[in-house]
């Protein structure tokens, strides 16, 4: 009799146990069957973990540690995906098995949900590179139809599958976790509100377009203590919609590794971009700019407070456009821009050199690019602080090599629809800075030092109104003239030296061949 009794009350205890199991918020992907061996697709079982929590009221769905292959996974209201130290979500490279939700395909992704997470010490790897060669080859033998770019030779991005990819998503945490090997940008949020990334890695350097974070008409957005090393611009904001913009976005203590720009809003720029804040950013081994600020689709750009930037190793400092791409549509706004506290250091060799996938080699002959901030012709960059900003630069032009003369400077193109990049204008008149349709324009404490010399001026102003020039430190290798100014007004120059000898007044320039810009 005591036997049976223990026998039942065991029974009964399993059976709570299970119930409780069965009940619980929190469930481990194994309990529906999923295989940690790398091979078993485990898309329907994590499917099914993810819609019992959600309908459950929301908890997490645990990766333990092993490997899992998986197709798309869509994310509910209140799901928690953790993945566990050893845990590997690993996308497959079936192209088939990837969903395609509002336009784009994705491991991850979500739409029109809130209160969703992913956290842990996992890593979701999307091999990118096999994926994306995959889509190539079923594209050249005719078995997909996508679009495809010849002259670059690869499909184009949304052929290619993000690892995460969220829309219309309110409250939502990224936090722990590793990104590695997109075949597209790594991943995406989309008019969504309320969104934190904090603490996470990202190593995607395996293909074309991998870009570490795209932030795209969100409000309300923190980017803190991340690590991203990508194949394309590292934490760029987007705007691809004219009625929304991105607002109110913290960006701090992150280190950014890029083969294009490392902070870049743009080149999406239709909404714009509203009260934004970067501080305590370090930049390493990046091909373009460390900062790029561009309006180019007809947005707004402004309230922008840049600060406490370190920068070695890459292509260009700062880069400052307004543009009109959108030549159809309305010039936008770019105002109100304060960038303090900057530390740059550019190389005269190309600096991703050992990446997978470089930057592009420019189809012409230049030296090396200046700095720039420029507006458009009838339309200006206004109210831009620079201040405590020491940029040193190569050295190294020849004039043999590429040249404007000051005499031709009215011939630097617009390129006013041009894709913006720093090296957009081509070969150009100036080694520091060179500044064009601007008004209001401060540099405080600004330094330019050479590390070789330059037969170009540090310094072009053409068409700039309202110019303080205080603390401005210009170390030439040669003492030519080093600060030009032509339709210069109301400008000031106030405790300013080249070489530590005081500078009193600028090279205004006179003899200028005003023909038309070639474009």
């Amino acid at each position: 009799m005591r036997s049976l009794h223990t026998m039942k009350y065991t029974l009964v205890l399993c059976y709570l146990l299970v119930s409780v199991n069965l009940l619980s918020k929190d469930i481990n992907i194994l309990t529906f069957g999923a295989k940690p061996d790398g091979e078993t697709l485990n898309t329907s079982f994590i499917q099914k973990a993810i819609d019992k929590v959600s309908n459950a009221g929301g908890g997490k769905v645990i990766i333990p540690a092993g490997t899992f292959l998986s197709g798309s996974i869509i994310l509910k209201s209140g799901v928690h995906l953790y993945l566990e130290e050893n845990a590997i979500l690993l996308g497959t490279t079936d192209i088939y098995q990837y969903t395609k939700l509002n336009s784009w395909k994705a491991l991850v992704l979500a739409d029109q949900v809130n209160n969703i997470k992913i956290t842990g010490k996992g890593i979701i790897d999307g091999q990118g590179r096999k994926l994306a060669l995959n889509v190539d080859s079923l594209f050249h033998i005719g078995e997909i139809n996508i679009g495809y770019n010849f002259r670059r030779m690869r499909p184009n991005e949304d052929g290619r599958p993000q690892l995460i990819n969220f829309k219309n998503c309110k409250n939502i945490e990224v936090s722990g976790i590793e990104l590695r090997n997109a075949s597209n940008w790594v991943q995406t949020y989309d008019q969504c509100h309320n969104l934190e990334i904090d603490n996470i890695s990202v190593n995607s350097t395996v293909y074309w377009n991998n870009d570490g974070i795209d932030i795209s008409d969100c409000k309300n957005v923190r980017i803190t203590n991340s690590f991203i090393n990508s194949a394309d611009d590292g934490i760029c904001l987007k705007s691809h919609s004219a009625e929304h913009s991105n607002d109110s976005i913290y960006i701090a203590n992150c280190t950014v590794r890029s083969s294009a720009s490392a902070i870049k809003f743009g080149t999406a720029s239709d909404g714009g971009f509203k009260n934004v804040k970067i501080h305590d950013i370090t930049v390493y081994d990046t091909f373009r700019s460390a900062i790029a600020l561009e309006s180019v689709d007809g947005g707004v750009l402004e309230n922008i407070d840049i600060s406490d930037i370190v920068a070695t190793n890459t292509g260009n400092g700062i880069f400052i456009r307004l543009g009109h791409r959108n030549t159809q549509g309305q010039v936008g706004v770019l105002k109100n821009i304060s960038i303090r506290n900057v530390r740059v250091e550019i190389p005269f060799e190309q600096p991703d050199l050992y990446y997978d996938c470089r930057g592009p080699r420019l189809p012409f002959f230049h030296n090396p690019f200046p700095n720039s901030i420029t507006g458009i012709e009838g339309h200006y960059v206004e109210n831009v602080h620079l201040e405590n900003i020491t940029i040193t630069h190569p050295g190294r032009a020849s004039s043999g090599y590429a040249q404007v003369p000051l005499y031709r400077l009215a011939g630097v193109p617009e390129n006013a629809s041009d894709y913006p990049e720093f090296h957009m204008f081509g070969e150009l008149p100036a080694w520091g800075f060179y500044v064009r349709h601007v008004k209001g324009l401060t540099f405080k404490n600004v330094q330019l030092k050479l590390k070789e010399d330059d037969f170009r001026p540090a310094l072009v102003f053409d068409d700039v109104h309202d110019l303080e020039l205080d603390g401005l430190k210009v170390y030439p290798r040669t003492t030519h003239d080093q600060l030009i100014f032509w339709n210069v007004e109301d400008y000031n120059i106030a405790h300013s030296t080249v070489d530590d000898k005081k500078l009193d007044s600028p090279v205004i320039l006179e003899n200028v061949i005003t023909g038309k810009n070639k474009e």
